[in-house]
């Protein structure tokens, strides 16, 4: 006779295959709905970038800009030629082939015939890396601007490593060049993924200036029109957003107008200040208070801040102790 341990081996299977069964409607369901008009899949259609193998290029861009901090082992200076080579070897040869996806998925989204994408894919990334040197020496800017802006700060390694809003300007500056090369979909994969990593979100349209900071960063925003000088430091909780979104007479959205401020050269934004439209500029070298909601421009040499609140303070009654020694 079957012991106890066999007959709930038996039920077990029994039970799971009962409602394994009860799967296929849903499945039915689902594909029925996938068949609609208004549905939202990506059926019978070129592959579209991967986020997975974009995340994988921006770590190998990240070790080029910055060589020797986002290695496991040690690196050393006789072998940096093979290091760098390897990288941008493999780095080249990735990126190509997700542009080439995202160029596709452009065409095929609009209708377009596909002829030249492979060939477009190969020269718009040999002129993405011909920019690297650039980039990287921008970035060295940016990491100067925050060591001179952060007390805290050790060391320019401690900024590298550590800090949540250089790990967004970084992949930024990245996603900016592809941006500005008319690569679709690519820059703002990069973007959203240092968004969900760092709480920064920075639209790759943006047009930051040199020596940026973001100190701490948690829920910076940075909108797509946004225009932003050299040496600006904003803190956590900053908006530069839009006031409105204008649309057209068929009630749609107007997606090519300036809706985002201007900050000019020098200017200072403390935490959770917004501002927003895009006539808005903020003059030079301007102070923008903390808590502040900015609609309307700041001449330069402006400091701007919210009326102190009036602050109340109470003694709290100590509780009588009866019995108590001492």
């Amino acid at each position: 006779m079957p012991n106890n341990e066999e007959k709930e081996c038996k039920s077990y299977f029994s039970d799971r295959m009962k409602l394994k069964r009860e799967l296929t409607p849903i499945v039915n369901t689902i594909v029925a709905s996938c068949q609609k008009r208004d549905c939202l899949n990506h059926l019978d259609a070129g592959a579209i970038p991967s986020r997975t193998e974009i995340v994988r290029i921006l770590r190998h861009l990240s070790e080029i800009a910055y060589p020797g901090y986002h290695v496991d082992g040690e690196l050393e200076e006789a072998t940096l030629p093979y290091h760098i080579g390897s990288l941008i070897n493999q780095c080249f040869d990735d990126m190509a082939h997700q542009i080439e996806k995202a160029y596709r998925h452009e065409c095929q989204r609009n209708v377009l015939e596909c002829v030249n994408c492979q060939l477009k894919s190969l020269d718009t990334t040999s002129r993405f890396f011909a920019e690297l040197p650039n980039l990287r020496e921008i970035l060295r800017e940016d990491i100067e601007a925050a060591f001179a802006g952060d007390p805290a700060a050790k060391s320019l390694d401690e900024i590298v490593i550590c800090y949540p809003g250089v790990m967004a300007i970084t992949v930024y500056r990245f996603a900016h060049s592809l941006n500005l090369l008319g690569v679709p979909l690519i820059p703002r994969i990069m973007t959203e993924y240092a968004h969900s990593v760092s709480g920064v979100d920075i639209h790759p349209g943006a047009k930051v200036g040199r020596r940026f900071f973001i100190d701490h960063g948690t829920g910076v925003v940075i909108g797509e029109t946004c225009v932003i000088g050299n040496d600006v430091k904003i803190y956590q909780g900053v908006t530069l957003g839009a006031k409105s979104f204008p649309r057209d007479s068929a009630g749609n959205l107007l997606r090519d107008t300036k809706r985002h401020p201007t900050i000019e050269d020098g200017v200072t934004i403390y935490s959770n200040a917004i501002i927003l439209g895009g006539d808005v500029t903020i003059g030079a070298n301007s102070t923008i208070g903390g808590n502040t909601w900015v609609t309307e421009s700041v001449p330069p040499d402006t400091v701007v801040m919210v009326e102190p609140p009036k602050l109340t303070f109470k003694t709290k009654a100590r509780k009588s102790c009866q019995g108590c020694i001492g």
